[in-house]
């Protein structure tokens, strides 16, 4: 059974228009999460909000939104002021354009979602959009008000449904200039490009995300389970950095031989898991000799 939708209304093609639902394609519902407590008592705490300069506490109704004109200098807008520039929803996408894929530049990309038809009578012409637009391989462009904001949003098949992605307007983007003008260029070899080629080549695959493991949330579940259970938590030894040095050439040569340090990794890994296993089974026994002596 599908969640509660997120948003209803209409999806629109020139005369063609039918209900459709949209349901957020992602979740954080299994995120580890962890909140602040009292030390002292275990209770979880409150945040209150302090006024930054007299450091008194702020009640709700003392609460106010306000703009920062210059370094401690706030213009304050009234709710009601904010309401009058605020875009009244009327739940209709209203495709106005249709664009190649390939043209979307990948950080516009900001949430997805997943569109459905609401409802039987639905069916028949969401089907006809979305077919038509898989026949033509072309993405929807269209506007959405969400949460109060307008939205553009890119819309595109995805098996029997349709997948709409909010865009970033430009205004929210950096220019990449700034961060990239400074990257010198090098000389490099066409024998080093050729060989970092060859290690592409042996590493090429197909995009599979069924593969993506989150090793550090595997971690904190792990770390939360043992706590809990009165374990005691072991810190690792802090992991030592190789101090050689070897050229860019030799490195790519290295990798290209399936000697790109892995071993080496591995052997260190394994001295140093079995470094902390002797020293447990050492405090072990201390505190087994200790018991018997009391």
């Amino acid at each position: 059974m599908a969640p509660r939708a997120y948003w209803k209304g209409t999806l629109k093609l020139s005369l063609v228009s039918c209900p459709v639902v949209l349901y957020p394609a992602t979740t954080a519902a299994e995120k580890t999460r962890f909140h602040l407590i009292n030390r002292e008592t275990g209770n979880r705490l409150k945040q209150q909000m302090i006024d930054s300069e007299t450091g008194d506490v702020v009640e709700s109704d003392q609460k106010g939104r306000g703009y920062e004109l210059r370094k401690g200098k706030y213009v304050e807008i009234e709710p009601e002021e904010l309401e009058a520039v605020q875009i009244e929803s009327n739940h209709t996408i209203d495709i106005e354009s249709f664009v190649p894929s390939e043209e979307i530049d990948q950080r516009y990309l900001n949430h997805p979602y997943y569109i459905a038809p609401d409802g039987k009578a639905a069916v028949d012409a969401f089907a006809v959009i979305r077919d038509a637009m898989k026949d033509q391989d072309r993405v929807a462009l269209a506007k959405i008000v969400l949460t109060n904001r307008e939205h553009i949003i890119a819309i595109e098949p995805l098996g029997k449904g349709l997948l709409g992605t909010t865009l970033r307007f430009p205004y929210e983007l950096r220019d990449e200039d700034q961060f990239f003008d400074d990257i010198k260029s090098p000389k490099i070899t066409r024998d080093m490009v050729d060989l970092a080629g060859h290690i592409l080549h042996t590493k090429a695959a197909h995009f599979d995300p069924s593969k993506f493991k989150d090793e550090y949330e595997t971690a904190l579940k792990a770390l939360v389970k043992r706590k809990a259970s009165g374990k005691t938590i072991e810190l690792p030894e802090p992991e030592e950095r190789p101090s050689n040095v070897v050229s860019l050439m030799d490195a790519l040569k290295q990798s290209l031989k399936g000697r790109g340090g892995k071993k080496t990794a591995t052997k260190s890994h394994a001295r140093r898991a079995t470094g902390r296993r002797q020293a447990a089974r050492k405090a072990h026994r201390s505190t087994a000799r200790h018991r018997k002596a009391g």
